[in-house]
């Protein structure tokens, strides 16, 4: 295990109520084995966004600052040495801790490991995918997961279809042609809100999305936020989604 520590003159956290978590977990042990040939020399969060000189976990890193996160714990994998050197060597606006599992304990016993480094057991915290590529307010996601009581809160997003899209009446006619719409369904977006308690139930080894989440969900204890409408999210898995990415960035700023 290694840490970081941020800056001297890094921006302070905006004020922020009981609720709004100010630690967060990255998973960032992924090998990205469908991002090759980016990802031969360096893990997945440590490719760049073209244009940008900067590894997707420092975008990420950037984003958890703003919204009031002061410690990180990020949970490396596949070629981690390469992720810490960086972590070591950049300013970062927060601290950063980082933890390796010696063996693959699963997505929800990878989860555990990580949450059991972060600085205060007992508040809530923030969790997300290393390949996550997101601008939305945290703080409204923790507000909507304490207004619901959670355990746990899953952001939701809504992508685009990677096709084109046929539109027909009821007699068979085609109507219009739309490309790349919003698909009709909200998929988990990969960014959590997690409650102290959520921890302890965790499995040890294994997945927690195919344990946890549904006794949660049976409980009424999971809660799902979309995004907001406008909101920038992009889950970086393909070569195709780095390009993406790289437009979509130029188009903002002009």
């Amino acid at each position: 295990m290694t840490s970081a520590q941020a800056p001297d003159q890094a921006p302070e956290p905006h004020a922020h109520s009981p609720h709004h978590p100010t630690q967060a977990v990255v998973l960032a042990g992924g090998q990205g084995s469908r991002l090759r040939p980016y990802t031969d020399d360096r893990p997945k969060p440590m490719v760049e966004i073209p244009g940008t000189g900067t590894p997707i976990i420092g975008h990420q890193l950037s984003w958890l600052a703003r919204e009031g996160v002061t410690d990180a714990v990020v949970s490396c994998g596949h070629l981690a040495e390469v992720l810490q050197e960086w972590l070591d060597s950049a300013e970062l606006p927060l601290r950063v801790t980082t933890v390796v599992e010696k063996e693959p304990l699963g997505r929800g016993g990878g989860l555990k490991f990580a949450a059991a480094h972060l600085p205060h057991a007992g508040r809530p915290w923030y969790a997300t995918n290393g390949d996550i590529w997101t601008r939305f307010s945290l703080r409204e996601m923790a507000d909507f997961h304490a207004e619901r009581d959670a355990t746990a809160t899953l952001a939701l997003a809504r992508p685009r279809i990677p096709w084109g899209a046929v539109q027909t009446d009821t007699f068979g006619h085609i109507t219009d042609f739309v490309e790349a719409p919003p698909s009709p369904y909200l998929i988990n977006a990969g960014v959590y809100v997690f409650s102290p308690a959520f921890t302890d139930l965790l499995p040890d080894r294994g997945d927690h999305e195919r344990t946890t989440f549904p006794r949660l969900a049976r409980a009424k204890r999971l809660a799902g936020f979309p995004i907001p409408q406008g909101a920038y999210w992009r889950a970086i898995d393909t070569a195709k989604d780095l390009s993406e990415a790289a437009k979509e960035l130029a188009a903002q700023a002009r």
